[in-house]
């Protein structure tokens, strides 16, 4: 027996059966001691010793006058028989009903039109038979509880739905979730065991979604965030064997690898910190001297783009942060500026404070974006026109990237169209 509902039934209509059985022999018990049994029994006694008084006074003449008083005021038909089975108010002979006790005096013996009862005298000379006519059978007492036993289980069958019924939409969603749709959730209201249960898998869920999300992110941005510095690694390497000054050009190399063994850091760095926002490192830094060496390191992209990087170093900007996850939103946007400013344009960056929070405002002299794309630019994988590949337009990671590091510093990053141009705010909270 697999569902839930037969079980819940069947266990139900058991009980009920138990229950029943055992209610109606400790009521026969009670009964046949204390009840209506044993004064049925005195009745009978006493009709049974008035009838043979009446017999020794009145004859048998007394004896039928007092029967037919007895049957009229009792409601039933009484026969009274002498040793040899005839009637005393009558003299017919009726052992017949003596021969159907079959010597079960004191006891109801069923027949096809009602119930006898029979007493008699410790001599065994005279007996009382009485014949109830009724329209009882052993059938309607099991119609009866058949009835009852059918409400039970009508009854019963909300209880089965109510507890089957989740349980079998959680055994859905979890074999869904095995088969890897990460997103499904059961989302229950209850507030009982079974709530706890689908409550207890949601929060498994969004953990192992979470998980394995973050370890498809790190797959993806390794791939992205290391195509920027070996391309700088590699020109650098070409210069080796023209720059008169090999010792800058090896420095330069050493500083690209140092920064690729950064990279790589920070991406792992923030795919723990977003299945764990708990496990980030955060501390004070200046926000400006982290820009200033941004805009040093790009020189590289901005003389091969031919265009330029604005940037007035201001005042110094302590920022709470973790400082590689906050140079990666911020490079991100940066690159992608440098990448779609026309030549001889100029990226112009500007780092301020508002309203308790850092903003860095980048802009370039771009295209622009269509407006109604301008929500999209922040997926993953979105570029806006599709014809670009991986080496004319990228991935589309570089921003998705640096709104999931900005998120999780609780900044918003936001983009719009300034005709011509284009500019990306970062805000971060200073605290």
């Amino acid at each position: 027996m697999r569902s839930v509902y037969a079980k819940i039934l069947a266990w139900s209509l058991v009980t009920l059966f138990i229950s029943m059985t055992l209610f109606f022999v400790i009521s026969r018990k009670i009964e046949m001691h204390f009840g209506a049994e044993a004064l049925f029994r005195n009745v009978q006694t006493l009709e049974l010793q008035q009838t043979i008084q009446a017999w020794e006074t009145g004859g048998q003449k007394g004896a039928a006058e007092f029967i037919a008083r007895s049957n009229q005021a009792l409601g039933w038909h009484d026969y009274v028989l002498n040793s040899q089975g005839r009637e005393l108010s009558s003299g017919a002979d009726r052992s017949d009903l003596a021969a159907r006790m079959n010597g079960r005096w004191d006891q109801v013996v069923p027949t096809r039109g009602g119930l006898l009862f029979g007493s008699r005298t410790p001599d065994g000379r005279y007996m009382l038979i009485v014949d109830a006519q009724t329209s009882f059978t052993p059938w309607i007492f099991v119609l009866f509880n058949g009835l009852i036993l059918l409400t039970v289980a009508v009854l019963c069958w909300p209880l089965a739905f109510h507890i089957g019924s989740p349980l079998r939409s959680l055994a859905r969603i979890v074999e869904h979730f095995g088969q890897g749709d990460l997103s499904v959730r059961v989302q229950s209201q209850r507030r009982d065991e079974i709530g706890n249960l689908a409550r207890s898998f949601d929060r498994m869920a969004d953990r192992i979604e979470t998980l394995l999300t973050a370890e498809r992110r790190l797959l993806q941005d390794v791939s992205h965030e290391l195509r920027s510095p070996l391309a700088r690694l590699s020109f650098a390497t070409e210069l080796v064997a023209t720059e008169p000054d090999r010792d800058k050009a090896i420095q330069r190399i050493r500083k690209e690898v140092s920064r690729l063994s950064t990279l790589v850091g920070s991406l792992l760095q923030m795919t723990q910190a977003e299945g764990d926002p708990a496990a980030g490192q955060r501390r004070e830094f200046p926000l400006d001297e982290l820009i200033a060496d941004l805009v040093e390191d790009s020189t590289v992209e901005t003389n091969a783009r031919g265009c330029r990087i604005d940037y007035a170093v201001g005042r110094t900007l302590p920022l709470t942060g973790d400082p590689e996850l906050v140079r990666r939103a911020i490079e991100n946007v940066l690159r992608n500026a440098i990448r779609y400013s026309p030549e001889g344009g100029a990226v112009r960056v500007e780092v301020g404070t508002d309203g308790g929070a850092a903003h860095v405002r980048i802009t370039d002299a771009g295209p622009g974006v269509p407006d109604e794309e301008i929500t999209r630019i922040f997926d993953p994988f979105y570029r806006v026109d599709d014809s670009r590949t991986a080496a004319t337009g990228g991935m589309g990671l570089g921003l998705a990237i640096a709104m999931r590091a900005v998120r999780l510093h609780n900044g918003s990053i936001q983009a719009k169209n300034l005709h011509p141009g284009f500019l990306v705010t970062i805000r971060i909270p200073l605290t």
